[in-house]
This record gives C-alpha cells, sequence and structure tokens, in this order.
C-alpha cells in the first residue's frame, strides 16, 4: 500500500509547465481564431457614430419642416384675412360714397 501511497503522492505534486506548452497554446490559437484588426473596430464605431448623427439630422429636419409647414399656413391665413378686411373696407367705403351721393342728391351733406 506505501507504494500505491507514494505514487499517488508523486501524480498530484503539483509542478509548473513546461514554457513550451504555454508557446504552442498560444500559437495554435491565434491560428483557429482570427482575431480582428482594430482598424475593423475604428470603421464599425465610426459607422455607429454616422448613423447616430444621421438619424438626429433627419429628426431636426422633420421637426424644421413641421414648423416651417405651420408658419406657411398660418401666412397663408393671415393673408386671407387681410384680404377679407381689405374687401369689407373696399365694400363699406362704396356703401359711404352712395350715401354720401344720396344725401348730396337730397341737398344734404354729411360732414
Amino acid at each position: 500500500m506505501e507504494d500505491f501511497e507514494r505514487e499517488l503522492s508523486d501524480a498530484l505534486v503539483r509542478r509548473p509547465a513546461p514554457p513550451s506548452l504555454k508557446q504552442g497554446l498560444m500559437k495554435r490559437r491565434r491560428r483557429s481564431t482570427p482575431r480582428p484588426s482594430s482598424f475593423f473596430f475604428a470603421w464599425k464605431g465610426l459607422a455607429a457614430s454616422m448613423a447616430a448623427v444621421s438619424l438626429c439630422i433627419l429628426a431636426a429636419l422633420a421637426v424644421y419642416g413641421g414648423i416651417a409647414r405651420r408658419q406657411a399656413e398660418e401666412r397663408r391665413q393671415g393673408e386671407a384675412a387681410r384680404q377679407q378686411v381689405l374687401t369689407a373696407l373696399r365694400i363699406t367705403g362704396h356703401a359711404l360714397n352712395q350715401m354720401n351721393t344720396q344725401l348730396a342728391a337730397h341737398g344734404r351733406t354729411h360732414e
């Protein structure tokens, strides 16, 4: 039993790994998994940033377009109201002229 215990004890003793083992594993790992270069990651980040900026610009343009459309509509409504007031003033002026003409025909003047 002592021989068995000695063999077991020898087998369980911690020994440092040989340096060639680590080098071999690292070489095998480099060959099996190609690492993308940092250039790839830089382009990926740049593309994501450009997409975010593009979305912000599109949102700003949509807001600006909505504001511009509303202002154009308000301007159109204001112009229509102005035309109505001018028409009402012309009608009123015409009616006053007719009244003055009738008063003048009867010998009365409006002063």
